[in-house]
């Protein structure tokens, strides 16, 4: 695809109106073109195939081969930018198992299709289109097996920090797959975790790391402590902060506010959150995704006194947020997702 060259899609929905509605969604853009229709995945295969795209959307529940089905299949021929575009009431659980085979970008279908809501997705549609189109194919985050968990000999928790902070987007789901699963379940400080996903899909998606990971993985809730071996993920929809109780724990707070943010939950407040209660006792994570969301919010951690490490350009599907954090000079250190799990040991 060259410059100027529009970006070629496909869509995949076994509605003949979804197809046709997000068709002209995606026509209406000058940069792309929608070059096919399929009508479950067993055609997908055969258009991809035919057409060559640069894109596919696809919906997940479909007859004769539904959408994870083909992105396994289509991912073992030739990787390929998937963005998927369902309704995450229905289709949580295969969300997440389209996350593992390798979903780049997730898209919240509305659920009522016969009216002038359905267009409400156009620009977040477009957008993520975009996003994916420009993702090298060999940084596609195709299924790979589970990294084993470390434990470093003779290891001492050090006692200088009291909890990481991580944010993250775009190639976020195997991230955190692959990170999760390597930390011991006697990590001696707490997670929380911001990921830009849309609302209905971090319930499924935490419960599914939990299953994966040594550690304790939830969706956090009002009030839920942050405590040594668990991780809380922020709902989709809601800002994730952490507050000082009366009696010296820190716990989870849920707010719609602040309404100004582009991403609700904001890794900036997060993070903002974390550096007034930890001060300089917090780490700060920042990986793969688009954007600069975490890098305002890591410059408050760093005032405090706190540590931030951004993930390596090699190891990330979008190096856009660790990118603005590193250009802001606020890294302390720069990391592979690889290395990340060891380091984080070594640091704490």
């Amino acid at each position: 695809m060259s410059a100027a060259s529009p970006i070629k899609v496909l869509v995949v929905d076994d509605s003949a109106y979804i197809r046709k509605v997000v068709s002209k969604m995606l026509n209406d853009d000058p940069g792309i073109e929608v070059v096919g229709t399929a009508r479950n995945g067993r055609d997908a295969l055969q258009q991809v195939e035919r057409l060559n795209p640069d894109v596919v959307t696809l919906d997940l529940i479909m007859p004769e081969m539904d959408g994870v089905a083909f992105l396994r299949e289509q991912m073992k021929r030739r990787p390929l930018p998937v963005v998927v575009v369902s309704i995450a009431s229905e289709e949580g659980v295969k969300a997440v198992e389209a996350m593992e085979a390798g979903a780049l970008e997730f898209v919240q279908k509305p659920t009522a299709l016969a009216n002038e809501q359905v267009f409400e997705i156009a620009n977040d549609l477009t957008s993520k289109v975009k996003i994916a189109a420009s993702v090298s194919i060999d940084r596609l985050p195709v299924q790979r097996a589970i990294a084993a968990e470390i434990r470093l000999p003779g290891a001492q928790y050090q006692g200088r920090f009291d909890a990481v902070v991580l944010g993250v987007s775009t190639g976020g789901p195997q991230a955190l797959r692959h990170l999760l699963s390597q930390l011991p379940a006697d990590f001696p400080i707490p997670l929380a975790i911001v990921l830009h996903m849309p609302i209905g899909y971090t319930a499924p998606f935490a419960q599914r790391l939990n299953a994966l990971s040594p550690l304790e993985v939830l969706e956090a809730r009002e009030g839920d402590e942050m405590r040594p071996g668990r991780v809380l993920l922020a709902p989709a929809g809601k800002h994730l902060l952490l507050k000082r109780r009366a009696d010296g724990t820190v716990a989870a707070h849920l707010d719609i506010r602040p309404t100004d943010t582009l991403h609700r939950p904001s890794v900036d407040v997060l993070f903002h959150s974390a550096a007034e209660v930890y001060g300089s006792r917090v780490v700060g994570v920042v990986l793969t995704g688009m954007g600069n969301d975490g890098t305002a919010g890591a410059a408050w951690i760093k005032a405090q006194g706190g540590y931030i490490i951004s993930e390596d350009p090699s190891t990330c599907v979008v190096y856009g947020m660790p990118r603005a954090v590193f250009e802001a000079r606020l890294s302390d250190h720069v990391v592979p997702l690889h290395d990340l799990a060891r380091t984080l040991l070594e640091i704490i």
